[in-house]
């Protein structure tokens, strides 16, 4: 089972590595189950780390309850995030680094207290917050033409790429997060529509969903990680040239421009 699992691990890097993506591998598991799904993408995060790559946060993925009945599922999943995977705000992505790149608005949580206990109280989760600002989430799948599974996008780190932080810096406790409105902007023209409401009711709500995860793990979030906390609107596909704002009310604004081939 673990050379399985080390195999299929390795695909995804390849895939990753080459630009070129590979089917989809929900098949292949061992057992279809989520939890060989993660193993996959534990497996990936340890290559990752072995190679010098500073994991600083978590993804929150399949946060829309609609998106959950597509895939079947009733929960959320998590990814990593890690140092090389920021991009500045109003930066440039290098034409080529990416296969099917697609743009998503967010909120970003960055935490200033360690989040360790299994269930942690809604209040417990404020106060270990620092700081929220406007993000954008750039997912790539590394399955060819995005047909995954949830096993499959899991295993894939939850299809996550790149990330980018926005300003300004706000706290957390100052804001109604679920009346948050957001539009994202393609080539200035409004392209998606949410509002905080859409990530679990609330944006805290995931927050608290993988802080409770991460410490029964044993990984539990840290002073300093970021957690991006999962789509407040429909993703949009970015193409080489495009130039995406998102705007989110009460938070600011945070673009990014992907280079021309």
């Amino acid at each position: 089972m673990d050379h399985v699992i080390e195999q299929l691990a390795a695909s995804l890097r390849t895939a990753e590595a080459t630009r070129t993506p590979i089917g989809p591998i929900a098949a292949a598991l061992p057992v279809t189950d989520i939890a060989h799904a993660y193993a996959v993408q534990t497996a990936n995060t340890r290559a990752a780390l072995v190679a010098g790559r500073r994991l600083v946060g978590r993804k929150i993925g399949l946060t829309s309850v609609a998106v959950q009945k597509q895939l079947g599922v009733d929960q959320p999943d998590y990814g990593m995030l890690f140092a090389d995977m920021e991009v500045a705000d109003g930066d440039i992505i290098a034409p080529g680094t990416l296969i099917q790149p697609k743009v998503e608005a967010e909120i970003i949580f960055i935490m200033a207290d360690t989040l360790d206990h299994p269930d942690p109280s809604s209040a417990e989760v404020l106060d270990a917050i620092g700081w929220v600002v406007p993000a954008l989430e750039i997912v790539d799948s590394r399955i060819e033409n995005w047909k995954i599974s949830i096993h499959d996008t899991i295993a894939d780190n939850a299809s996550s790429a790149r990330f980018v932080l926005g300003g300004p810096a706000r706290l957390a406790a100052e804001l109604d997060l679920r009346l948050c409105g957001m539009m994202l902007e393609r080539n200035g023209d409004p392209s998606s529509f949410g509002a905080g409401a859409a990530c679990m009711g609330n944006p805290l709500h995931a927050v608290r969903w993988v802080a409770g995860v991460m410490a029964r793990l044993g990984h539990p979030l840290q002073a300093g990680d970021i957690v991006l906390s999962g789509a407040l609107g429909p993703m949009v596909a970015a193409a080489p040239g495009d130039q995406f704002t998102a705007k989110i009310g009460g938070l600011g604004a945070v673009s990014v421009r992907f280079g021309k081939e």
